[in-house]
This record gives C-alpha cells, sequence and structure tokens, in this order.
C-alpha cells in the first residue's frame, strides 16, 4: 500500500493517526490512517481547502508490516504497509495487486475544538 496522491496540489503529508496494528486483520470498511496534506501552494478561497483526509481498506486484508507511524512526514508514492489477503502469506513474493482503498476528506480542524 502506498500514499496515493490525494490531491494534484500535494507536496507531502503527515501521519497523524494509524488505526491499524501490525499482524491484525482490517475488515472492509475500517480505518487504516489519517493524513494530512501540505496544501501551502493552495490559493486562497473563500473556504479553506480539506486538508485532512482518512484512508479506509475496502476488502479484508491482514496488516503484515506498518511502515508509517504517527507524526511521520511522507510523500505521495511513499509504502505506508505491506498488507496481505491471508495471515500467513509470504512477504517475500512479488506483490500481486494493489489494495483496494477509499480516501475521504474529513473537516478536522484541531484548533476549532
Amino acid at each position: 500500500m502506498t500514499l496515493p496522491t490525494i490531491n494534484p496540489l500535494m507536496t507531502t503529508a503527515v501521519i497523524k493517526a494509524v488505526h491499524a496494528q501490525e499482524n491484525a486483520p482490517v475488515a472492509p470498511g475500517g480505518k487504516f490512517l489519517d493524513l494530512s496534506v501540505d496544501l501551502t501552494s493552495y490559493a486562497e478561497h473563500d473556504c479553506p481547502a480539506i486538508s485532512y483526509f482518512r484512508i479506509v481498506v475496502r476488502e479484508r486484508a491482514w496488516v503484515r508490516r506498518l511502515a508509517i507511524r504517527a507524526g511521520d512526514e511522507i510523500k505521495p508514492g511513499a509504502t505506508l504497509a505491506h498488507l496481505s489477503t491471508e495471515p500467513a502469506e509470504d512477504l517475500d513474493a512479488a506483490p500481486t495487486r494493489a489494495a483496494r482503498l477509499s480516501v475521504a476528506g474529513i473537516l478536522y480542524q484541531p484548533e476549532w475544538w
């Protein structure tokens, strides 16, 4: 699983929370992580751009290895985790396909709380 380009203006992202755990399953629709996207090049508008996002796994998978943790700053294309469809799959084998994910913008502004 790699970080997708969520917004064309995105240069980096900061991992805010990792909801998944190594060697544990993630159910379809399960939260994987929350992140903040750097939109410093975004032009000012009446409404601020959504810069907080949640990545959700769309299929049952096992988190075999996490490559990130809360606080990490990463670029699009960076590896987030290694997932498998079975808990004992060989991680040294070549990946057969990308994980199915959904990315949702969330209206989270810590300074509003």
